[in-house]
């Protein structure tokens, strides 16, 4: 068992409180930087929100969703992107003594269908009264908010009524998020936190930010803030012990990777967070002239997680940004997940990456257990296994969630006895954890276990193959005694590639060749809400024939769509 050092007392018992005193945070000893939010937008404009402001914007937005009809307790569900709007309703409807429910905006137009059916079946899920939004997502909600019918209907933030101000008071063990889990292997689930889990979280990430005079950190995120990384790992942390965030919208730097490393030297950041197909795709597509005069030197702690980390595609990384001061001692491999707010391991800062071999797959380890968790590797029998055993990854501390809101089926099969089954499959070598996989997504071939990244990673740097945009599974063909590979790719669109291609790699790489290879468009293989391959479903829809790339978005569909839209929304509200 491994066991993290102990929680240091938390700063605060809420996030009401924490804001209240972000709102009274001092600038840095010159006075010349300011303590908040910064906005940047695609064309690297900013606009600054200090705490105070925030704090001020929030208690109106709370008093304007009082007005509507919203009671402590309620859930409110909030469709927005990143951007003013999303820091008052959060903040606003916890100062209301709500529930936030961030959920994902439509940033997929190909998928739309998709996007209505399962943002329908969340809030349904979560029991939202309200849905907050602003005036151009809205335009796309009304099909999905016909399905669900929130009590309070459909608002946007910046029409909520002028009703003063407002500020409830709320306790440690008071529900204060919903988030939803990532849904890789099963439709996602709402996971319920309350404010004493997500502050011992974020107590628990402070104590890696090393001490640098009044100002402590410079963060900068992409990350989306429906999103556990993005909202309790930047936001919230740069609530909780205040300093300067830059927010970049994730489109932003989807469509230009550069935007984010050219937003970290300006700003001089010394912390940012990243899944790991982020530094794979900025080794890929940052030219040198986007980052003329840009010096990378600041970073130091670049937390890498979210999914399955490729050392390879960190390497890659290091070397393609080591001219521009990079160090890649900064790296920092992580491991989390919702039901445990955000953090469960953390590398140790300033070391960079440890990997290790294993059954012909290079792993990297995501370190030792943050302050107050444990981890616990288990075999099928509960018992649990000696270091370098693989097993199910169990955690238990002050951060793991109360359970799957109003689902006690679902929070009796993850929760026992205070541990959290992760899903997760992984081993302790030398005091730290390394994650092999999903316990859902092993493909059995033959009798011996795989983990799907192992097929997956055989495709790095294959010429026409996307980087990052392949599953592997296992299927039966008929006739067949077992499960045979089948490996799902989508290729580069000015790309060439073959089926023999993917074949020959993966047997010079892995020994094995796949039985089954589909080259696919972009785009076609189904992700989660924040990019995370979902091979269950992938599987579930070759099977089924419904495998099939994203509509192309054009004008006139994208107005039937607002029109569909906007009478599903008059309908809404003629039957309230």
């Amino acid at each position: 068992m491994l066991r993290g050092p102990p929680l240091p007392r938390l700063k605060h018992r809420t996030i009401g409180e924490a804001l209240a005193a972000a709102a009274t945070a001092t600038p840095t000893s010159n006075g010349t930087e300011p303590v908040g939010l910064t906005f940047l937008d695609a064309l690297e404009q900013e606009r600054h929100l200090s705490f105070a402001e925030l704090r001020l914007r929030a208690r109106r937005a709370a008093a304007g969703m009082a007005a509507l009809g919203i009671r402590p307790g309620d859930r409110v569900a909030l469709v927005l992107p990143t951007g003013v709007d999303f820091m008052d309703a959060f903040f606003g409807a916890l100062l209301a003594g709500a529930v936030p429910v961030p959920l994902y905006p439509p940033v997929r137009l190909g998928r739309l269908d998709e996007f209505h059916v399962r943002t329908a079946r969340l809030l349904r899920a979560c029991g939202a009264r309200l849905l907050l939004t602003d005036a151009r997502v809205g335009r796309l909600l009304g099909q999905a908010a016909a399905r669900a019918r929130p009590e309070l209907g459909v608002h946007a933030v910046s029409a909520l009524p002028r009703a003063g101000e407002l500020e409830l008071p709320a306790a440690p063990g008071d529900l204060a998020l919903i988030q939803f889990s990532s849904g890789t292997t099963v439709e996602p689930k709402p996971v319920a936190l309350t404010h004493a889990n997500v502050l011992a979280n974020v107590a628990a990430i402070d104590t890696y930010i090393p001490e640098q005079g009044p100002l402590r950190q410079r963060g900068v995120s992409w990350l989306p803030l429906y999103h556990d990384m993005g909202l309790i790992g930047c936001l919230l942390l740069a609530v909780y012990h205040p300093g300067p965030l830059a927010l970049l919208p994730p489109e932003a730097f989807l469509a230009r990777p550069a935007l984010w490393l050219r937003a970290i030297a300006r700003t001089r950041a010394t912390l940012t967070v990243a899944p790991n197909f982020a530094f794979g795709l900025c080794a890929k597509r940052v030219r040198d002239e986007e980052l003329q005069g840009a010096d990378l030197s600041c970073l130091r702690l670049v937390l890498n997680g979210a999914e399955p980390i490729a050392p390879a595609a960190l390497r890659r990384f290091c070397e393609r940004f080591a001219r521009f001061g990079f160090d890649p001692r900064a790296l920092m491999p992580v491991y989390g997940l919702s039901e445990a707010s955000l953090a469960v391991t953390f590398s140790p800062p300033r070391r960079g990456p440890r990997t290790l071999r294993r059954a012909g797959r290079e792993l990297a380890s995501v370190g030792a257990p943050v302050a107050g968790v444990e981890v616990s590797i288990r075999g099928e029998d509960g018992r649990e296994l000696p270091d370098g055993a693989i097993g199910a990854i169990h955690v238990r501390g002050p951060s793991v969630m109360r359970g799957y809101f109003q689902d006690a089926d679902a929070t009796a099969q993850a929760l026992r006895d205070g541990w959290l089954d992760t899903g997760d499959l992984g081993f302790v070598e030398a005091g730290e954890l390394i994650v092999s996989g999903r316990a859902k997504e092993v493909v059995v071939l033959r009798g011996a276990n795989h983990a799907p990244q192992e097929f997956e990673d055989a495709l790095d740097g294959l010429a026409g193959a996307r980087p990052g945009c392949a599953v592997a599974v296992g299927l039966v063909p008929d006739g067949a005694d077992g499960e045979e590979l089948a490996l799902l790719v989508e290729v580069e669109r000015d790309g060439a590639l073959t089926e023999d291609a993917v074949r020959a790699r993966v047997v010079e790489r892995t020994g094995i060749r796949p039985h089954t290879v589909k080259l696919l468009q972009p785009g076609t293989i189904p992700r989660t809400s924040s990019g995370k391959l979902r091979r269950a479903e992938a599987l579930r829809q070759l099977l089924g024939g419904e495998l099939r790339p994203p509509r192309n978005v054009t004008l006139l569909r994208m107005a039937r769509e607002a029109a569909l839209s906007a009478v599903a929304l008059a309908r809404l509200r003629l039957s309230r």
